[in-house]
């Protein structure tokens, strides 16, 4: 189930998942709090080792024990080893014999923790830089010998001074002479730059160096296996009883729903709630779909009128959000008694949702804006929550539903947000503004796929503008709305650029729209990458 805005945080998101990890081998990656942090575990997955994420002051011994891990990654961060309370890893990370990669802080924190010092750099390395590679390592197992220059991204203003007994040199950069270093009989490793990051060209190669050379593993995360495993575990957690899960239209619930009627079948009901926020006749593909393709039985309710009343006068987003979250839930529940109850709820929610749910430092995390999937339930709803992918990120979610036979049309549909197109309309919301958005983003996905580029954009929507403008339509003056067209690239929605469209192409999709869509006299397009932007405007 895909809510449409945030929910008290639970306390489970700090456990490591031990239904999955049980049966893999595992690498555990510790947050110092880096932005690319989850990149660390996204290179991991695509080389088929399966990891977890958790904030540096939650790994103690008995974390450690419970999750077992074959190896360790300490993460970059923001802080610098001088700084009073500075973060750090428990020193046990080092005595358990397991190879331990650290990636920027995490090289600092580990020399300082292991007898090294790091001071502030007389010249800081942000961007790309070449390290040139002065000894042999399998670290570097084909990337080059000694001499190789290899181009790497940098992000630090601290660099190493002196490195721990039994460590050498392996690589150094213009401003680092210890760029990277190696204790090999102990398999401690420590990069100054960020091999998880696109704009190092080979940090996968790297990365796969240090998880299955140094590390020994096979690789065994498979997303055949881990059907299998959701499978057995959805029967074990439900066993007799009952699960509603709410369908949204978007991948996640879909897949969810798709899942979970594999392991208990007719135990199963799904609910789809019309908000009146949906993209154009997306209600009824999803109804379809589900009804008619795949048998699952499915209670829907068009509530949009509902919606549209709740959302009268109010223009803040996270206002919107929770009032669009408050009264799916209420009518959520309406449809759950009516369909006879149930023991679980299913929901939708990823590991990224996970993640961002958790503070690296254990303090308020500083908050974008809310998940619209993560958390507890209403004490009333007396339902215990089902969350079968929780454990896998965007693009692991849309192999899943390629391997239960999903059609691909809909699994590589860009994302949808929960809260619909009430976030893609700042300002108050209403449905003639909807009804404008609607008939705009149909308008500009259609071109996109006439144009062969559906498959090359991670996501692409149209914004209403909270402003008119004067325009000329035939010989008369018109004041109608503004509209932003948006479309990104990105390989995990963490970070994106935007697509460069030609203009002939903008020239035509801003010619249909205002042609076609009543009320839109001006088109523009957002070229903000993220960061500094998000992805959506709200």
């Amino acid at each position: 189930m895909e809510l449409p805005t945030g929910a008290v945080r639970s306390s489970a998101l700090c456990a490591p998942m031990i239904g999955i990890q049980a049966n893999h081998e595992k690498v555990l990656v510790i947050d110092f709090g880096s932005q690319v942090t989850r990149l660390i575990a996204r290179r991991l997955r695509e080389n088929g080792v399966y990891c977890e994420i958790h904030p540096f002051n939650r790994v103690d011994d008995a974390f450690l024990d419970a999750f077992a891990p074959e190896a360790i990654i300490l993460s970059g961060g923001p802080g610098s080893v001088h700084s009073e309370n500075a973060p750090c890893a428990t020193q046990s990370v080092f005595e358990r014999d397991l190879p331990v990669l650290g990636i920027c802080y995490g090289e600092q924190t580990m020399c300082a923790q292991l007898g090294g010092s790091v001071e502030a750099a007389e010249a800081r390395e942000f961007g790309r830089a070449n390290i040139e590679i002065v000894a042999e390592s399998p670290l570097f197992d084909g990337i080059g010998g000694v001499g190789h220059l290899e181009p790497v991204w940098m992000s630090h203003g601290d660099r190493v001074r002196s490195i721990p007994r039994g460590f050498r040199p392996i690589a150094a950069s213009e401003n680092a002479p210890f760029a990277v270093i190696a204790d090999e009989s102990r398999r401690f490793y420590g990069v100054q730059f960020h091999p998880e990051v696109v704009n190092t060209p080979r940090g996968m190669l790297i990365l796969h160096n240090f998880t299955h050379k140094i590390a020994r593993l096979k690789g065994d995360w498979t997303m055949a296996a881990f059907r299998d495993e959701a499978v057995a575990r959805i029967r074990e957690q439900v066993g007799e009883g009952r699960v509603i899960c709410g369908l949204s239209g978007g991948v996640d619930s879909s897949v969810a729903a798709v899942l979970i009627h594999e392991a208990i079948g007719d135990q199963l009901t799904c609910v789809f709630v019309d908000t009146g926020l949906m993209r154009l006749g997306e209600a009824d593909q999803v109804v379809s779909l589900f009804r008619e393709h795949y048998n699952i039985p499915l209670a829907a309710a068009d509530e949009g009128e509902r919606f549209f009343n709740a959302l009268v006068g109010e223009s803040d987003p996270e206002k919107k959000r929770k009032i669009i979250g408050k009264l799916f839930i209420d009518v959520f529940e309406d449809k759950a008694k009516s369909a006879g109850g149930a023991d679980f709820l299913a929901q939708g929610t990823l590991y990224p949702d996970v993640i961002e749910s958790v503070s690296f430092d254990g303090g308020p995390s500083v908050t974008i804006k809310s998940h619209h999937n993560v958390g507890g339930l209403p004490a009333r709803m007396n339902m215990k929550l089902i969350e079968p992918l929780r454990e896998l990120f965007k693009d692991e979610v849309r192999a899943l539903g390629q391997e239960l036979g999903l059609p691909n049309s809909f699994i590589d549909r860009h994302p949808f947000p929960g809260p619909g197109l009430a976030i893609r309309i700042p300002g108050e919301v209403t449905r003639e503004k909807a009804d404008i958005l609607r008939k705009a983003d149909s308008i500009y996905i259609e071109e996109i796929r006439k144009a062969g580029l559906y498959d090359a954009i991670w996501q692409a929507f149209v914004v209403l503008l909270p402003v008119q403008t004067v325009g000329v339509m035939g010989d008369a003056r018109t004041y109608d709305n503004v509209l932003a067209l948006r479309a990104v690239t990105s390989t995990d929605g963490m970070t994106a650029d935007y697509f460069p469209f030609d203009h002939d192409f903008l020239a035509r999709v801003a010619t249909r729209i205002i042609n076609e869509v009543r009320g839109v006299n001006r088109v523009v397009y957002d070229i903000t990458s993220k960061p500094p932007g998000t992805i959506e405007w709200e």
